[in-house]
């Protein structure tokens, strides 16, 4: 579970299976995909039956494979990034019917797109099960160009967009599926602290 003092930073609970609702749709990546074998030995076969897995990841054939063998019976869709496995994601809530449940487990960036995405269909993210499995890194808004950057394992970082070196703050955007970063010398040009590794 991932805590903070910060009141806008998220908090993981940990996935636990709805055995009441009618359908399921879990969106996870590699690393998500232990947490979804676990919730799956927490329920019944009746609940994978009901279950739709987006995993947004490069797997290998062989890799493909052995999650299909270990969350089996649900029904499981591959794609290789986050945004293409959202696009799915959003054209299965399109259509979606009543006593749907939606889970997400992975990294930051896949839980916060999911929630992201789930907003736009009105479904309120402290109804979405989730669960922070593998890297500990974010993606980053800069708040000075509004550029993204993806995949941030340091702080201070590069703005990739306008050059400025951001300090990652722990404040958190649901809209924008994004921690903030703001230029660190905006006071004194040049006085920049070393970058650590704080989000392996």
């Amino acid at each position: 579970m991932t805590i903070s003092t910060n009141k806008s930073r998220p908090i993981y609970p940990g996935l636990s299976p709805d055995l009441n609702a009618r359908s399921n749709i879990i969106v996870c990546d590699k690393g998500g995909a232990a947490a979804v074998t676990e919730l799956f030995s927490r329920a019944d076969t009746a609940f994978a039956k009901r279950t739709t897995i987006l995993l947004a990841e490069t797997l290998s054939d062989a890799e493909k494979q052995t999650v299909k063998t270990e969350l089996s019976p649900a029904s499981i869709e591959f794609f290789p990034t986050i945004p293409e496995g959202i696009a799915r994601l959003r054209e299965m809530l399109e259509a979606a019917p009543m006593g749907l449940r939606l889970y997400a487990t992975g990294t930051e960036p896949l839980i916060g797109s999911v929630v992201q995405a789930a907003a736009d269909y009105a479904i309120d993210h402290l109804s979405i099960r989730t669960e922070h499995r593998g890297s500990l890194m974010r993606r980053v808004q800069c708040v000075h160009c509004k550029g993204f950057i993806e995949n941030v394992t340091t702080n201070p970082v590069t703005c990739a967009h306008c050059g400025l070196t951001l300090l990652v703050r722990d404040h958190y955007s649901r809209r924008l599926a994004a921690f903030q970063g703001v230029c660190i010398d905006a006071e004194v040009p040049g006085d920049v602290p070393p970058t650590e590794a704080l989000y392996q």
